[in-house]
């Protein structure tokens, strides 16, 4: 499981340090997430790229939590990330870490550049700090306090990690060069004050390692050969490469770099998703129309889905944005294999047979699935009183409508011929209420003579025997293709009809205690998922996982695209 196993230029640097024994040989890569959200879809191209290119090359994959910034990290988001990557089909065995196992080492490899008069205690606020830093045109200014003496500043760091001055008074800054044209090397910050207690270590710290003064140390602790990150990062790798060098430690990993997942009317940015949560906007983390993991396994997504979605987009250099009618049709692929096939009306119109007999009740024998005999049948019941779909009947239908309307006949699905006979409508709106027909008792088989050709197929479920249920359509919260490029009015770009709920809807009697997180084809519909916090078993509710067809782009062409990004 995983990524495409073909050529990227990621394998071929993989490929050539094994051929030069880099490495001696292992591959050993990690998923670093941060525990401060939910992950999302472009972390799911992370986590396939990086357990895929270990199981590839017979390696080692770890899972880390980078938590070095207590604020907004919890256990939550912790175990939310292990199921996520469980769910998606990944096992990172007993290498379960946390930069938070690294503290001590840390802050000894802290002390360490200290002493080599390779970093300082600068007492520079942070807005001064940014003033000092310069501009992409111009160099930088050195701190008015980093000459301070190898004495002053082991003390200052120790007072500071004792909780002896407020936030902010003081940072540890890597002394590397403030005329730098890479401004990640003008003195970075390496460590802050931060009184807040941490989820794991409580308040036995009050100072904290920077992200990038962590990461590569971690990485370089758990022996990582190929530290695989996103184009954001790139910058980065030169003081990567440099914290490593600095302090001679015994490993040091390989930094690379890919292009990030960007994907259409959708979000990914992790405070613009906590905005949406915090704002209402949604229903919370794994509300449906979320692009996180937990979103998409409530709406119903199948995991295999999203890792041949992984897998068709392949490795990049260079940004682009990838079109959501990809990885819907690879949800469409995956469900239309193995989804069950079964009948419900969302917005039912009452129909009545007026020759069938009244106290009558038959059982339609049903395939579970259409090319997949395996799966069995149903027996689905059939009386007088039944519901189909209000749009499929017209008493003035437009050219090319091939269901129910005055003078036709259309077959229902698996069942009898009906013939239109009449209508009841609603004497003060004028709305049709009620639909009468007649049947053919002798069209359920075909006929010695042929069969007769009817307008169309409509599906049905019986109104004494159905099922009612309460059916969410979720379709894309945005309706811009790249709300992220539009800055902080993303908010005004949401789609209104991101969900529209139908509480009056029917489904076939089978449905009756299904399984939440059960799938299923509502046949000529939809793929549905039966919703694994809201539904009961006499109340099913279901979230449209996907339509049958795509609605908001051409497919072929969304797929040639996704299939055709570059791999350098």
């Amino acid at each position: 499981m995983g990524l495409s196993e073909g050529s990227d230029f990621i394998r071929e640097i993989i490929e050539e340090h094994i051929r030069t024994n880099r490495f001696q040989g292992r591959v050993a890569t990690r998923f670093p997430p941060e525990p401060n959200g939910y992950l999302h879809i472009g972390h799911a191209k992370s986590i396939c790229l990086n357990f895929g290119i270990a199981a590839q090359y017979g390696g080692t994959c770890n899972l880390r939590m980078d938590d070095t910034d207590p604020s907004g990290e919890s256990q939550e988001y912790v175990d939310a990330i292990l199921q996520d990557v469980k769910w998606l089909g990944f096992d990172w065995g007993d290498r379960l870490y946390f930069a938070s196992d690294y503290y001590d080492q840390l802050y000894e490899y802290a002390i360490q550049l200290i002493k080599e008069g390779k970093a300082y205690v600068c007492s520079l606020s942070p807005d001064e700090i940014r003033q000092y830093r310069g501009t992409l045109t111009e160099p930088g200014r050195e701190s008015p306090y980093r000459n301070r003496s190898v004495e002053e500043n082991l003390d200052l760091f120790e007072r500071m990690r004792a909780g002896e001055f407020e936030e902010g008074t003081h940072v540890l800054r890597a002394k590397i060069d403030m005329a730098s044209p890479n401004m990640v090397m003008r003195d970075p910050v390496i460590y802050r004050i931060k009184k807040v207690p941490h989820y794991r270590t409580g308040n036995q710290w009050c100072i904290y390692p920077m992200y990038d003064f962590a990461h590569c140390l971690s990485d370089s602790i758990e022996k990582i050969t190929h530290s695989i990150c996103t184009l954001e990062f790139e910058n980065n790798r030169a003081l990567y490469d440099w914290f490593l060098d600095t302090l001679r430690v015994e490993h040091h990993p390989q930094q690379i770099e890919f292009a990030r997942l960007n994907l259409s009317y959708t979000i990914l940015s992790k405070r613009r998703l906590i905005e949406l949560v915090e704002r209402g906007v949604v229903e919370g983390w794994d509300d449906p129309r979320m692009p996180t993991l937990a979103g998409m396994r409530r709406r119903g997504y199948p995991p295999e889905a999203i890792r041949d979605f992984c897998e068709r987009i392949g490795v990049a250099k260079t940004e682009n944005l990838v079109d959501l009618s990809l990885l819907e049709h690879c949800v469409r692929e995956v469900l239309n294999q193995w989804a069950p096939r079964v009948m419900g009306v969302l917005r039912p119109l009452r129909l009545i047979i007026d020759n069938f007999p009244e106290e009558k009740t038959e059982e339609i024998v049903c395939p579970n699935h259409p090319k997949n005999p395996s799966m069995g049948i149903r027996k689905v019941p059939f009386s007088k009183v039944l519901y189909i779909e209000e749009d499929d009947f017209c008493e003035s239908p437009p050219p090319k409508y091939n269901r129910l309307a005055p003078g036709r006949e259309v077959r229902l699905r698996y069942a009898y011929k009906i013939k239109y006979e009449g209508l009841v409508k609603d004497p003060k709106s004028g709305k049709v209420m009620e639909i009468h027909c007649s049947y053919d008792p002798e069209s359920l088989r075909p006929s010695s003579s042929g069969i007769r050709r009817t307008e169309g197929v409509i599906h049905w479920v019986s109104a004494a025997h159905s099922l009612p249920a309460e059916v969410r359509l979720y379709d894309r919260l945005f309706n811009i293709p790249n709300p992220g490029a539009k800055g902080d009015d993303f908010i005004e770009y949401i789609n209104p009809k991101s969900l529209e709920i139908l509480s009056s809807s029917q489904v076939e009697p089978s449905l009756r205690g299904a399984p939440p997180g059960s799938r299923y084809q509502f046949e000529r519909i939809g793929y549905f998922c039966v919703d694994p916090k809201l539904s009961s078993s006499e109340r099913p509710v279901f979230n449209r996982i996907v339509p049958l067809r795509d609605s908001w782009a051409k497919l072929a062409g969304t797929i040639n695209q996704g299939n055709k990004q570059e791999k350098v």
